[in-house]
């Protein structure tokens, strides 16, 4: 999925995010603003999750959307 693609999907993404982890606030969700990298930085240092975590995590969520 592309950027403007993310960017068009961002409110279904962001739901799902919040939904896989109950930890992450709206701020920290509306942090990354419908970029890749930067919300897989986000749910790193939040969640002190590894980089290879995350990254399954966000390519499963959006496969999903």
């Amino acid at each position: 999925m592309n950027r403007d693609q993310i960017e068009g999907k961002w409110t279904e993404i962001k739901g799902k995010l919040r939904e896989t982890y109950g930890d992450l606030t709206d701020d920290d969700v509306e942090e990354a603003k419908g970029d890749r990298e930067q919300m897989e930085g986000v749910l790193q240092q939040k969640l002190g999750a590894s980089k290879e975590d995350v990254r399954k995590t966000v390519d499963r969520i959006l496969e999903d959307v």
